[in-house]
């Protein structure tokens, strides 16, 4: 099973329009996908109509079973959501004998899927820390202008970090770059930065699409909303080279 998280400390960068997008996407290419929500935003819930009677701050609190929160939205998608009772996640934690390692280990339970997804709040605190030591791979969606060039520069730092920390070997192997217009000189010239100092790491832009503003007013991921979109072909092609990389991925 992959396990990637979906993770900027920066918002606004698409990192949740990225999560649900990739799943789906993935789900109907015959995987099986689970895509875990862990900002107490709770937008996978709303964008996807999931109404989940469970989430994933009972599981933590021992309330309910990991396997009790999972929900079918689709062939091969199944989702765990959150809600704003996720804030109160990160004093948990702290509390907790083995607050670096409870999620960890909580996830750990979690098998039979071809992809855990999981889409991570706007910060670094613990709980992100918590994902970083659990996960094989870290996406960082950045927008295509200075302010996402520098956080994603901070993202590598933090992994190094994480890494070191927890003496875990998580890598970066994917930059997405987001809100993407080639009508705007910044977006070109942040566009060339990302592909000379991540070379070989990033992926094609997610051009700017009304479509994926509207998708989930109706509950609905690109693909099923508005496939001949340009956020729909964008979206496709950064499933094919995540399933392309699945070999590298393996080893």
């Amino acid at each position: 099973m992959r396990t990637i998280c979906i993770m900027n400390h920066k918002g606004g960068v698409g990192k949740t329009t990225t999560a649900i997008n990739l799943a789906a996407g993935l789900s109907r290419n015959d995987k099986k996908v689970l895509l875990l929500d862990l900002d107490p935003q709770g937008n996978i819930d709303l964008s996807l109509k999931v109404d989940a009677e469970k989430n994933i701050y009972d599981a933590m609190t021992g309330e309910a079973t990991i396997s009790s929160c999972i929900v079918n939205v689709a062939k091969n998608f199944d989702v765990i959501s959150s809600t704003e009772s996720l804030t109160k996640a990160e004093h948990y934690l702290y509390k907790h004998d083995d607050s670096r390692l409870l999620l960890k280990q909580l996830l750990s339970m979690i098998d039979g899927y071809d992809y855990l997804i999981i889409d991570c709040p706007p910060s670094l605190g613990i709980l992100n820390q918590n994902v970083l030591a659990f996960c094989q791979e870290v996406f960082v969606p950045t927008s295509a202008d200075f302010l996402g060039f520098d956080a994603l520069k901070k993202m590598e730092k933090v992994i190094e970090t994480i890494n070191e920390t927890y003496g875990h070997n998580i890598k970066m192997t994917r930059v997405i770059p987001t809100l993407y217009d080639k009508r705007n000189r910044i977006c070109k010239d942040t566009l060339k930065d990302i592909n000379e100092q991540f070379n070989g790491l990033a992926s094609n832009p997610i051009r700017v699409n009304s479509k994926l503003k509207e998708a989930p007013k109706k509950g609905k991921s690109i693909f099923k909303y508005a496939r001949s979109s340009s956020g729909a072909k964008d979206y496709g092609q950064l499933v094919e080279d995540v399933i392309q990389m699945e070999p590298r991925a393996a080893i």
